[in-house]
């Protein structure tokens, strides 16, 4: 039986995780370059929680299909409302020292890998129940993440002044507690898909190679991992190193960052709503080098020329117009293409390989700028961004993208329900 409670709930769920992950973003290094003036403490912060998500959603993919990815994110949102919201108490009480706080930061982290992973396992279940295109269930997700990001963000500087990063950090936890919340009661009562009858369960190393071995085997998805991964890489240099300096050598100043951020992200929540309304009946690759040609290296040119504000903001309107259809695109072609038993295992190996050069990207921006100056590091990067991501150009398998799968009949609701967690 049709139900869209299940889809508009794990969206609302969604919002307020990645709401309370905003204010983290913005609060953990706030709190630490507060509290110590200590721009590499800073920097330490960052890599203690990056690390273990990502060796977390590589190792987690294997305990997300076998315990279900409804138990796995509610259980890792439950955790992660002591581990985060101990930060605020251990520190008013006196009690928090720099070593215990990268511990608790590193085990948010751990927490956050494959929390977030479970809850991207579930979307294949939820399109099911809901009987909604991929196209729009990934499509709605683009534009949750999108406006939950930038008001998020925006959120999140008014609370900070207003109570201080430590305080924020309580705000964070309460947001863990109402996903975990809104999650179970939006999904209760959904279960996993059936187990293959007669076959038993493989060994845990088994699991994680299998992903593995499907991944590698995929060259369209392996592809994507690989695409995506260069390109945050990139962006991280962009965003947090290119930016910055731009605004500084341009007067703009913090303001500037401020402005670019907001109308970048509004564009991008514009697009994702149009790639969920119209999105399923778009050609994909079409759509994905077209994105890609006004969303990636015009945004670095711009900025590498030293042009006026009002030309880097027209450029970031189109740049977030087209971004917001790459995810939905992306999220669809992932999800057809992992079979059900399996989505856990390569789901989270496949985010795993998106962020794991993430950390990298402020160290490359960093060297460019120091040896190079701005203008050069920009049309570098720039360069490098456009043949990354119009590489699928000259490679035929990237056209299978546009394969969409036949509709499956209805099924039978007695066959779609069974009483344990959500696959």
């Amino acid at each position: 039986m049709s139900t869209k409670r299940p889809l508009y709930g794990w969206l609302t769920s969604e919002a307020v995780s990645i709401t309370g992950t905003r204010v983290s973003m913005i609060a953990l290094p706030w709190f630490v370059l507060t509290t110590t003036g200590s721009p590499s403490k800073t920097g330490l912060v960052a890599l203690a929680e990056l690390l273990p998500l990502v060796i977390l959603k590589v190792l987690g993919g294997p305990i997300i299909d076998r315990v279900g990815a409804r138990r796995v994110s509610i259980t890792c949102d439950l955790l992660s409302v002591l581990v985060v919201g101990s930060v605020p108490l251990l520190y008013h009480a006196g009690h928090l020292s720099f070593p215990g706080f990268l511990l608790l930061v590193a085990m948010a982290g751990a927490l956050r890998g494959p929390g977030d992973s479970a809850k991207h396992a579930l979307i294949p279940r939820l399109v099911e129940r809901a009987e909604v295109p991929l196209e729009r269930a990934t499509g709605l997700a683009s534009t949750v993440e999108r406006g939950a990001s930038m008001l998020g963000a925006v959120f999140a500087g008014g609370l900070i002044s207003v109570i201080g990063p430590a305080n924020a950090l309580v705000v964070d936890a309460g947001s863990f507690l109402l996903s975990a919340v809104l999650l179970a009661w939006a999904t209760v009562g959904m279960g996993p898909a059936a187990p293959v009858e007669g076959a038993d369960e493989p060994p845990y190393r088994r699991q994680l190679a299998e992903g593995w071995q499907f991944l590698r085997g995929d060259r369209v998805l392996l592809g994507i991992a690989a695409m995506v991964a260069l390109t945050n890489f990139l962006d991280t240099a962009w965003a947090t190193v290119l930016v910055p300096v731009w605004a500084k050598e341009s007067g703009g100043g913090a303001a500037a960052i401020g402005l670019l951020w907001a109308v970048f992200g509004a564009a991008a929540l514009a697009g994702a709503t149009c790639a969920a309304t119209w999105g399923e009946r778009m050609p994909r690759y079409r759509t994905y080098l077209i994105a890609f040609l006004i969303g990636g290296a015009p945004r670095f040119v711009v900025m590498a020329f030293d042009s006026p504000l009002w030309a880097v903001l027209a450029v970031a309107v189109a740049a977030g117009l087209a971004a917001g259809f790459i995810n939905p695109i992306l999220g669809a072609v992932i999800y057809e293409r992992i079979p059900a038993p399996l989505v856990g295992r390569v789901t989270s190996l496949t985010t795993a390989m998106c962020f794991a050069l993430m950390p990298l990207g402020g160290l490359l921006g960093g060297i460019l700028v120091g040896s190079w100056g701005l203008t050069a590091a920009m049309l570098a990067i720039g360069a490098a961004y456009f043949l990354v991501t119009m590489a699928p150009a000259v490679d035929p398998a990237w056209r299978e993208i546009d394969n969409r799968p036949e509709p499956l009949p209805a099924a039978d609701p007695a066959t779609t329900m069974t009483p344990e967690a959500v696959a």
